[in-house]
């Protein structure tokens, strides 16, 4: 699941990031209030959360727009300001949450699986293909049963794959939406991501699911692509 972090404090961005990517989100982080609505305009996110105290365009202006936009995303506020006029605002500006400066991450990592569960965007929570199922949620993946232990980048990969389930995905694609970078750069990083994951997912099983495309780059496939390669041959 992708994320929007909007936090003007750049080493609480970092914590923040850092963090939720153990988590195997994958995270986007603004410093300021044009940088969030320029990233929310450019990608779909699961969940924001979002600081009050934004330079430029206002925090409270950034949810406005974020929730007359996209009425159902999920967003989490991060403020310093305790009076509750300040929070009673926030909500009726669209708000779904709201934590207090300082916080446990631990418990802004509940409260985002909190707001998750709520199906905001109604992204399924549970991902299957064939015998293999990843709970968005849970972050647990388990192919026949069998419990899976993956790394962050490998969760993100794989959940990207199983998003777009029979779809040919290139390997900018993959960078841009799980490493969040843009172009045609690493994508050699790709190849060994996905290489890593075969030897998790597909290593042992009567059916490989993770394909090569030639000339295109991955697909994530149950049935029908072993006679489709064939006519690419």
């Amino acid at each position: 699941m992708r994320l929007l972090v909007a936090e003007s404090d750049e080493a609480l961005g970092v914590f923040l990031r850092q963090g939720l990517e153990a988590e195997h989100y994958s995270v986007e982080v603004a410093r300021d209030g044009a940088g969030a609505e320029e990233l929310a305009a450019a990608h779909e996110f699961d969940l924001v959360i979002l600081d009050l105290n934004l330079p430029g365009i206002d925090g409270m202006d950034v949810l406005r727009r974020l929730r007359a936009r996209t009425a159902g995303l999920p967003i989490l506020i991060l403020t310093n300001k305790s009076r509750v006029e300040d929070r009673v605002r926030a909500f009726d500006e669209g708000a779904d949450d709201f934590l207090l400066m300082p916080f446990a991450f631990s418990e802004l990592s509940a409260r985002v699986r909190a707001l998750l569960r709520r199906g905001g965007r109604g992204a399924e929570p549970v991902l299957r293909a064939d015998d293999l199922e990843l709970d968005r949620l849970a972050r647990i993946v388990r192919r026949g049963g069998r419990r899976i232990e993956l790394t962050p980048k490998e969760y993100g990969l794989l959940e990207f794959l199983m998003t777009h389930m029979g779809q040919r995905v290139t390997r900018p694609m993959i960078i841009e939406n799980v490493w969040n970078f843009s172009g045609e750069t690493m994508t050699n990083v790709v190849d060994v991501y996905i290489n890593y994951l075969r030897k998790k997912i597909d290593a042992g099983a009567e059916k490989r699911l993770i394909h090569t495309i030639r000339g295109v780059g991955y697909e994530l496939a149950t049935e029908g692509l072993e006679r489709s390669q064939k006519k690419l041959a």
